[in-house]
């Protein structure tokens, strides 16, 4: 048998693009990580270069190591061209919107609709993705790879393994202690280490998605019934539930903003406000399981994905559920229960480029009003003031506050553009709220009505550098946590739950969150459970002894107190 002892074919080694490759992407796509890590230090010190190298040494290390384990002469080429790109519109995101790439955000990009994510394809991302993937990919497909005898080649990457580990592992065991006090005092910025970021976040939402669509929801509330006010069922009884977007308190006319962008709701002298509302996410990935889920601030995403909503329980109780869509879905908390979107049901006309305006929800709301019939909860889930294009949130009408950005790049604009932008889309959520009460009102007559609106979470309008939303809950500012959420309940159903709306009015002036939401709408609703907590349920002192008097009592079952025990933290 003859060895094969050819030389070698002209051309880069697959070694040589790896780790050239890696220390392109520490400098362009980590950028922002080695600018944050910097940020506290200066050039003229010594240390701070020292600090710079090992810095660059450590990143680039990970990545070798990382492509290095995968990469061969088949896939180099796909693989480093597919990061590179990935890298660049992240690292691009990073810096503009200075969003956090973590398994949440990442999870909330694979659930963005088509519309939404052509509006953050703007002409600042297009000439950063030419010159930090494109040109990067150009040199890399012209760059001939060479051809080793495959001995050669495995002890070629076993060296560069090796190597790569110890300049990792030697400049790690240096740098550790001022490393590891940045990294607990900002555990966000490993998500700035890009492609690393994605890879690993990317992996982590793919394998959790995977397992919860093998795995049957875990019914939650299976005692759930109705209570006393369903007794005969005299009237139609409609909850119109709305999920609002991307709005904040800090820009909610009701709850004190210098600016008067709720005026046809603060016109009403019925209408209950909480100013003092946390959302338990930054995203709506994040927020809606939450929200809808049973346990509120301090969850665990993963046990709550797994789980039934709060939707399945009252549907479980009797009560006719329907989620309409104008956004991205449901993220899973009405799955198996009557849905349609605005796209699909509105009128021909109504819609244009796959975007929808939030009225079109109350397209048929007079006919379905008309035959509603028992007891009856209706999500209208809104695109409210969803970044960065604001300007298409409200029609021309409602371009109250002048100028505004009608970019979707928002580094094309002004913050005040941008702002007045943001508060006429505002002041369309209020006429779109405005008009379901006047609806509502108006078949008083025949039916008993109520409505509650909560955003899902805020947004960053450009303080301390920060736009749009998705930073880690733990580190979110304030703008990004704290939401509107309004209440409005009529004659008729207030009488059938013995509400008591001035004390409603009181209670709303106290801290409110999210958490608060399920139980709330189990109390609205008088479906009878375990699962139900008085203390969380905004009205549950303000409600009659009588109708509340029919609870069953406080045995649970294991998931149901796990579920619970968690949802009392925070």
């Amino acid at each position: 048998m003859t060895r094969n002892t050819a030389a070698p074919s002209a051309g880069a080694t697959l070694e040589q693009i790896v780790v050239a490759s890696a220390a392109f992407w520490t400098l362009s796509a980590s950028a922002p990580f080695l600018s944050a890590a910097i940020a506290d230090r200066s050039f003229a010190e010594p240390a701070t270069w020292g600090w710079c190298v090992a810095l660059f040494a450590l990143l680039t290390s990970l990545h070798v190591v990382t492509l290095g384990l995968v990469a061969t002469r088949r896939t180099v080429r796909p693989l480093i061209a597919a990061l590179t790109l990935l890298a660049a519109v992240g690292a691009h995101h990073a810096a503009a919107y200075r969003t956090v790439l973590d398994p949440s955000m990442v999870r909330n990009v694979l659930r963005t609709d088509p519309a939404e994510a052509r509006e953050l394809v703007t002409a600042s991302l297009a000439l950063h993705v030419a010159a930090f993937a494109g040109l990067p990919i150009l040199v890399l497909w012209r760059t001939p790879i060479a051809v080793r005898e495959w001995r050669a080649a495995l002890r070629a990457r076993l060296a560069l393994l090796g190597v790569a580990a110890v300049i990792g592992v030697g400049t790690l065991l240096v740098v550790f202690q001022p490393l590891a006090s940045l990294m607990r005092n900002r555990p966000e910025l490993r998500y700035l280490i890009s492609p690393a970021n994605l890879v690993w976040s990317s992996a982590r939402v793919l394998t959790e998605d995977a397992r919860a669509r093998t795995a049957a929801r875990e019914p939650i509330g299976t005692d759930a019934a109705p209570g006393a006010s369903w007794a005969g069922e005299p009237r139609p009884r409609v909850l119109v539930f709305v999920l609002g977007e991307t709005a904040r308190s800090a820009n909610w006319g009701l709850s004190g903003y210098r600016r008067q962008t709720t005026p046809r709701l603060a016109a009403r002298d019925d209408l209950i406000d909480f100013p003092r509302t946390r959302a338990c996410g930054t995203s709506t990935e994040a927020s809606l399981p939450c929200l809808f889920g049973p346990t509120g601030a301090g969850f665990d995403p993963a046990r709550v994905r797994r789980a039934e909503s709060v939707l399945h329980v009252l549907a479980r109780a009797g009560v006719a559920v329907h989620w309409r869509d104008n956004q991205s879905g449901c993220k899973g908390v009405c799955d198996g229960l009557p849905t349609d979107t605005v796209a699909a049901s509105a009128p021909a006309g109504t819609c244009s480029d796959g975007r929808c305006p939030d009225e079109a929800l109350l397209h048929d709301l007079e006919r379905r009003l008309d035959e509603a019939r028992g007891t009856q909860l209706w999500v209208l889930h809104t695109i409210g003031n969803h970044g960065p294009s604001y300007f298409r949130r409200y029609p021309p009408a409602f371009a109250h506050f002048l100028p505004d950005c009608r970019s979707d790049d928002l580094r094309r604009c002004s913050r005040e553009e941008i702002v007045n932008a943001y508060d006429n889309a505002l002041r369309y959520t209020d006429h779109v709220l405005a008009t379901v009460i006047e609806r509502l009102t108006a078949r008083a007559g025949r039916i008993d009505a109520a409505l509650l609106y909560v955003s899902d979470h805020g947004e960053s309008l450009g303080e301390g550098g920060l736009y749009l939303h998705g930073v880690p809950l733990a580190i979110a500012p304030d703008v990004q946590t704290q939401v509107p959420m309004v209440a409005w309940v009529g004659d008729g159903f207030a009488r059938r739950i013995g509400l008591d709306r001035d004390c409603l009015a009181r209670r709303a002036a106290e801290p409110a969150a999210h958490r608060n939401v399920v139980h709330t709408l189990l109390g609205l609703l008088d479906v009878r459970t375990a699962l139900h907590d008085p203390a969380l349920d905004l009205t549950g002192r303000c409600r009659a002894a009588t109708a509340q008097s029919a609870s069953p009592p406080a045995v649970r079952s294991g998931g149901e107190r796990r579920f619970r025990a968690a949802g009392d933290v925070g």
